[in-house]
């Protein structure tokens, strides 16, 4: 399916495919604001194109409307091509991103446009998703601490009851569907009903939260490994002992309520107290925030900054490198003033 990222309110649309695979296509235009005309051969479509403003071929065998995209083309009108959404119900995961709605990808917008039914999470862009997606029924399954409405069982029986009843059904996830998500046990739960199922992959928060804060997870001549974690849990001394010893970029998912036995853990494991870190929340957005400490004084500075969810901890050299560059930049500047 090609990129579909444009205002198509009031335009006329011959939208040209396969009667029975034009429906959902159809709905999906009239719900974005358009008026739809149809053409199920390439004839009919040739007929209509003086009408129309765009042209969508929505076919199986999009080959067989050669001849009206030429037509089509001659008259510079641009031309889509979109894969037919299949009749029986079907499911997609799709990883939503850190929370900046243009850090969706392509194929996840395409996606939303395509569905009847998405399940959304508290995270990533789940509050402006209505904006992609104005045909579809919303479904909020998001968690909060301590507080789930929906159970995971019961998230899994709704989306694949809606399948099987021949639904379009989008699971819209923060982050990625597979980076302590519940995603693969969602896909598994589909395998095993014989719902078809597909994966969108998402930009996950451990990379990008940090790269939008100007702190890489790797740096030529800092480290050279990073371990990603979730501290929902709190740590064991196991994994104290062996994430020390990486002498790598730890990031921390879901770990501010563990914050202060994390911080210890590590530092009575031989992490020097004087170990950069930093707390990035709502990141990517417009409520984004960084805090930097050091490994000892961080969860005492969480405190005072009063830092909350959702955010990623860094912990490494590298939480430092933004502020370096600071300091260095001021540096210049005074120097030639």
């Amino acid at each position: 399916m090609s990129n579909e990222n444009f205002d198509i309110q009031g335009c006329t649309i011959l939208l040209a495919g396969d009667p029975v695979g034009l429906g959902k296509a159809n709905a999906h235009y009239c719900a974005r604001g358009a008026r739809v005309l149809c053409a199920s051969s390439p004839e009919t479509g040739i007929s209509q194109l003086n009408a129309c403003t765009l042209l969508v071929i929505c076919d199986a065998s999009p080959e067989r409307f050669t001849a009206l995209r030429k037509a089509a083309r001659e008259r510079g009108l641009p031309v889509i091509t979109r894969r037919p959404v299949a009749d029986t119900g079907q499911i997609t995961l799709i990883g939503g991103g850190p929370g900046a709605l243009d850090l969706l990808t392509v194929r996840a917008v395409n996606a939303l446009g395509d569905a009847d039914l998405i399940f959304v999470d508290r995270l990533g862009p789940a509050a402006r998703v209505q904006e992609l997606a104005p045909q579809a029924l919303l479904v909020d399954v998001g968690k909060r601490p301590g507080h789930h409405k929906v159970t995971q069982a019961q998230i899994e029986q709704q989306m694949l009851s809606a399948a099987l009843a021949g639904s379009n059904v989008v699971r819209l996830k923060g982050g990625d569907p597979f980076v302590f998500g519940r995603g693969f046990e969602e896909l598994t739960a589909a395998t095993k009903a014989g719902v078809a199922v597909s994966v969108v992959p998402g930009l996950s928060s451990c990379i990008t939260v940090p790269a939008a804060a100007g702190i890489p997870v790797t740096a030529r001549g800092v480290n050279t490994v990073f371990s990603v974690i979730s501290a929902h849990d709190p740590l064991q001394e196991q994994q104290f002992k062996h994430l020390t010893g990486l002498d790598g970029t730890i990031v921390i998912l879901m770990g501010m309520a563990t914050l202060e036995h994390t911080a210890s853990g590590f530092q009575h494991h031989g992490m020097s107290p004087t170990m950069p870190c930093a707390i990035i929340e709502s990141g990517t957005t417009g409520d984004q925030r960084t805090t930097h400490a050091t490994l000892g004084t961080l969860a005492q500075v969480s405190r005072a900054e009063r830092c909350a969810n959702p955010a990623v901890i860094v912990i490494g050299e590298v939480a430092a490198l933004p502020q370096r560059l600071l300091a260095e930049e001021l540096a210049g500047l005074r120097a030639n003033a």
